[in-house]
């Protein structure tokens, strides 16, 4: 099942929520060409910093 803005995988919960949905895009695209769900969390993870950070977007970081 795909995720949502409502529901995704715990790693992506600190995230800011721009590049949380970001992250969600690209997660489910990769799941979509069968990467396995962990490797395509981590990198959607990692794409969607890249992304913001390209865009000169400063995503907040949440604190533990």
């Amino acid at each position: 099942m795909p995720w949502t803005s409502e529901r995704y995988p715990a790693s992506m919960k600190r995230l800011d929520p721009l590049v949380r949905e970001k992250a969600i895009e690209i997660a489910n695209a990769l799941l979509e060409e069968g990467h396995p769900e962990r490797q395509s969390i981590r990198i959607a993870i990692a794409r969607a910093h890249e992304w913001a950070h390209r865009r000169g977007l400063e995503p907040k970081r949440c604190a533990p």
